[in-house]
């Protein structure tokens, strides 16, 4: 996934404007409109600002996967997770905890 796109889902994940966005960044509307359609990629420094202030990592904005993440998935999970208050973590946790052990019983049965 291009930057644009990933910077577009951030966006509309967090329900905001392009307008809102680019005044809290301190940088042209403009400009983030040419991040977004894909028009431009920000220098460093702007990448950076921008990856603080929806808490992501750049290789995520970049759409670069580390050896230590299997999939893109796995990385959504972690991001996700870390916008989360503590008691939304702990109930992400429990959730995932209730998939593992019905996916346990249901490979238990085929066995």
């Amino acid at each position: 996934m291009r930057f644009g796109d990933k910077l577009k889902n951030l966006l509309e994940e967090t329900e905001m404007t392009q307008k809102q966005l680019a005044f809290a960044l301190g940088i042209p509307a403009s400009t983030l409109g040419n991040y977004i359609r894909n028009d431009r990629e920000p220098d460093f420094e702007t990448l950076k600002i921008i990856a603080a202030y929806f808490n992501v990592t750049t290789d995520y904005l970049l759409d670069f996967m580390s050896k230590n993440v299997n999939n893109f998935y796995e990385y959504e999970i972690l991001r996700i997770f870390r916008s989360l208050s503590q008691e939304q973590q702990e109930l992400y946790v429990e959730q995932g905890r209730v998939f593992v052990r019905m996916n346990n019983k249901k490979t238990t049965k085929l066995s």
